[in-house]
């Protein structure tokens, strides 16, 4: 759900559902609010909606080295606009929205883990072209080529650059009631979800002055909204899954001050067809197994834990999420926000039947206030 659900900024938007035929709602602030009767249109809604607040378009998964050697990788690009409607395509000097970035690589076999962040304004070396995906944040560039094809350059530091290519295995699908996931127990509460949940992906990592050919899978997210999240809530759990059998699985879980989930947090399976069954929390069961201590921040972390509930055949299942390493914590030195996104293993019955990420926030920060 970046992210995510993401981090920052984030989403959780105020969404009235409007008729057809019926002006589109707004904020007070007049950023136009997503609903239910939107008609997607692509390559248009690849790009960016700068009449909505907040929008991001994020990217994790896993490759693998010929010799072995495993990796993780996060790659989040955030919008933010000041004011509705102005342009976000735009290399000229502005101050109508800030662009904000994410990148982080795990490397398993070394048990290391580095990241980075940024934040830049129109014309200041970051834009979020309008029409197609076309996203800069200094070097950082996510752009589509043909087709469905997208491509993503980056560097984290000095020592690490990826250049990836991802091709979709599966289509996108669409989260909520028509794209439309609402996000709070205010109906309301919502943003658009688009989601590639299993893309081909291949290239090279650069590492430490070798450059390796990798490959493997990734899931993407897009999501647009007008809002911030909620004083209520102060943070969020998310999942995202892909299957050895070729289903997939999203779950978030929006918590309150005491850890209790929202009831529109929601548990998501796609089919190996490419079909979405969507449940509520009265239908899974989030088991916290063990947690990690940030020496960075104090924070306390869930970083292993256990779900289960019904598939969409009704079958019984029980998962379990495995961190590859426990250290994958974002700090938040330019923020102010950290929270924890890492790669993982899926096991069922001891063994590993998928592979996963999964996004912590509001263990080290109150959302819920941060982002009034």
């Amino acid at each position: 759900m970046k992210h995510a659900i993401s981090i920052y900024i984030l989403v959780i938007g105020l969404c009235l559902q409007n008729p057809v035929g019926v002006r589109a709602a707004t904020t007070d602030e007049a950023f136009r609010i997503p609903s239910a009767h939107h008609i997607f249109s692509f390559p248009h809604d690849y790009g960016s909606h700068p009449e909505f607040r907040i929008e991001w378009w994020y990217l994790t998964g896993q490759f693998a080295a010929p010799a072995g050697d495993r990796y993780g990788f996060q790659a989040t690009f955030f919008r933010y606009a000041f004011q509705p409607g102005a342009g976000a395509g735009s290399d000229a000097f502005g101050t109508n929205h800030l662009f904000m970035a994410h990148m982080a690589l795990t490397d398993e076999t070394r048990e290391r883990f580095v990241h980075e962040e940024r934040f830049n304004r129109d014309g200041w070396d970051a834009f979020a072209a309008v029409g197609d995906l076309d996203l800069r944040n200094g070097n950082w560039t996510l752009r589509r080529t043909e087709d469905e094809t997208m491509e993503l350059s980056a560097s984290i530091g000095v020592d690490t650059r990826m250049n990836l290519t991802f091709t979709p295995a599966k289509s996108k699908v669409f989260f909520g009631e028509n794209g439309l996931s609402k996000k709070g127990a205010d109906a309301s509460a919502c943003s658009w979800y688009i989601t590639y949940p299993r893309l081909i992906t291949e290239g090279q990592l650069g590492l430490d002055g070798k450059t390796i050919d990798v490959s493997g899978e990734a899931w993407m997210d897009h999501e647009i909204s007008s809002s911030q999240l909620s004083r209520d809530q102060v943070g969020w759990d998310w999942l995202s899954v892909r299957f050895e059998d070729q289903s997939e699985l999203m779950l978030y879980i929006l918590r309150d001050a005491a850890g209790r989930p929202d009831p529109f947090s929601t548990l998501a399976w796609v089919t190996k067809e490419g079909d979405v069954h969507q449940s509520g929390p009265e239908n899974f069961s989030w088991e916290v197994l063990d947690t990690w201590t940030s020496p960075e921040t104090g924070a306390t972390y869930p970083v292993h834990v256990k779900l289960s509930g019904r598939r969409p055949d009704g079958s019984p299942f029980m998962i379990t999420v495995r961190p590859w390493m426990e250290a994958q914590e974002l700090h938040g030195k330019l923020g102010g926000i950290s929270y924890w996104e890492g790669a993982c293993d899926i096991l069922e019955n001891g063994r590993v039947t998928g592979k996963a990420y999964m996004e912590l926030t509001g263990y080290a920060n109150d959302l819920g206030a941060a982002l009034q």
